[in-house]
């Protein structure tokens, strides 16, 4: 069969009829990529990275609420470091579930729903807290909005992929990872505000009352993607893709080939086949202690500053500043990234985190000083890591990505358990702060060669 695809001068690359004979689903798969590929991003497809962005937004204000907050949850229930530490790690062990057995799923229920899914786990555990009246009950719930949250995560850089031409991908997915620190930065000044006047339980209430909008926005306006439709054809799956291709500017195709087989093998063996084994490998014990260091900061900075004699508000502060610096090194690392390339520039970003974070820990500094440390740290640290999401998306075809990003994160996701939780603990047994940030300081360093040395072909 023949179907063509229609473009208009001015709108996208030239005023000509791309003619495509599309005899199989390899064939579909092949053409739609190169379409998307080669075109102007429509506005369509900007709003769908759009409402990534803003889900990643809602995802940093349910993580980095409990961060803000817990100088308020440890007072009131005479918490220890360590015992608030394990609060912030059962929100990433729920996360690494998530991205593990959730995450997956994208690739054979659809992108569409599995942010409803994610979504619902989310708003339930986070208007949850706002009832708790015990320690183990805040644990409990914590862990179920960390389940949605790791279905979600990997979802959206998937998403955003699909949904991008070749020119912008890099900073489109590289850009959804800003929207996490933009709502970190927006819960700052909001617990700044709340906490004092309605307790620490409402903040949690709102968070809350923003996820469940955000699951009607995902209802009402997120699709499956075209590679999803072509692949799985589900009901109406044809007059899906054709509406999709008409809402990006282009026009349908006359019929689907024949739906493809079902694949024997298990999704996850194809991470391991030669062409992706040791990339795998590589990506996962990079991630894993870039997950180690950033979540510990992330959840003990607001903390750490409190301890160094700041009013709670100052405090929060400075947990804000440390995002501000995230967003700023999240846009600053996409920008960049179409110069420089991805592996020397995260490297590069890591290598400088690293610095920053021993200099922090090991020098007497004023508060103007620590703000404007601070802000380096998340610029470079976050910054950096977020790299990790464009070499992740391009590391694997669409057909597996959801599950190799998920997978990766999923993987990662120990380290950001570990981190937290270990900084309690040293804490506990009398470590100095100097002593803590050069030691979490140096997974930095190892995250960044490795994933210089990340072998695939799609990253040259």
């Amino acid at each position: 069969m023949t179907s063509s695809f229609f473009y208009e001068s001015g709108r996208y690359v030239s005023n000509i009829v791309i003619s495509m004979k599309i005899t199989s689903y390899e064939s579909l798969q092949e053409q739609l990529k190169s379409l998307i590929d080669n075109s102007q991003m429509s506005v369509y497809q900007m709003i769908i990275v759009g409402i990534c962005f803003i889900l990643n937004m809602n995802d940093g204000v349910d993580v980095l609420v409990v961060s803000f907050t817990s100088s308020d949850i440890a007072k009131e229930w005479a918490l220890s470091d360590a015992a608030l530490g394990y609060i912030f790690s059962a929100g990433l062990a729920g996360m690494t579930l998530g991205c593990f057995f959730l995450a997956p799923l994208g690739d054979k229920i659809g992108r569409r729903y599995m942010f409803i899914t994610s979504l619902i786990l989310i708003s339930a555990g986070m208007l949850g807290v706002y009832f708790v009246n015990a320690y183990g009950q805040l644990l409990a719930l914590r862990f179920l909005t960390g389940l949605g949250i790791g279905g979600i995560l990997p979802t959206m850089a998937s998403t955003a992929s699909e949904f991008s031409n070749a020119k912008n991908r890099d900073f489109n997915v590289g850009l959804i990872q800003a929207g996490w620190p933009v709502g970190a930065i927006l819960t700052g000044f909001f617990v700044a505000w709340a906490v004092p006047m309605h307790g620490w339980r409402f903040a949690f209430l709102i968070a809350g009352i923003i996820s469940t909008l955000m699951l009607v926005l995902v209802v009402v306006y997120m699709p499956n993607s075209l590679a999803f439709l072509g692949k799985e054809q589900p009901e109406k799956a044809h007059a899906q893709i054709n509406t999709l291709l008409e809402k990006m500017g282009h026009e349908g195709i006359e019929s689907l080939p024949e739906k493809p087989q079902k694949e024997a093998s298990v999704p996850i063996s194809a991470l391991f086949t030669p062409e992706y084994k040791l990339s795998t490998m590589i990506l996962w014990v990079a991630i894993f202690f870039g997950f180690l260091t950033l979540y510990t900061l992330l959840s003990w900075i607001p903390k750490i500053a409190k301890t160094s004699g700041m009013d709670a508000k100052t405090a929060t502060y400075v947990g804000t500043i440390l995002n501000l610096g995230a967003v700023m090194g999240t846009v600053g690392f996409g920008l960049l990234a179409k110069n420089l390339g991805l592996r020397n520039l995260l490297l590069s970003f890591m290598t400088i985190a690293f610095g920053a974070m021993v200099i922090y820990g090991n020098f007497k500094l004023d508060y103007t000083l620590i703000f404007l440390m601070t802000l380096l740290i998340g610029f470079f640290v976050q910054g950096g890591f977020n790299g990790f999401y464009p070499i992740a998306a391009r590391v694997y075809p669409s057909a597996i990505r959801s599950t190799g990003v998920g997978l990766a994160m999923g993987v990662g996701r120990f380290g950001a358990i570990l981190g937290p939780a270990l900084f309690g603990i040293l804490s506990d047994n009398g470590f100095t702060i100097a002593e803590r940030f050069n030691l979490f300081s140096l997974p930095l360093l190892v995250a960044g060669v490795l994933a210089y040395n990340i072998p695939s072909k799609n990253l040259d």
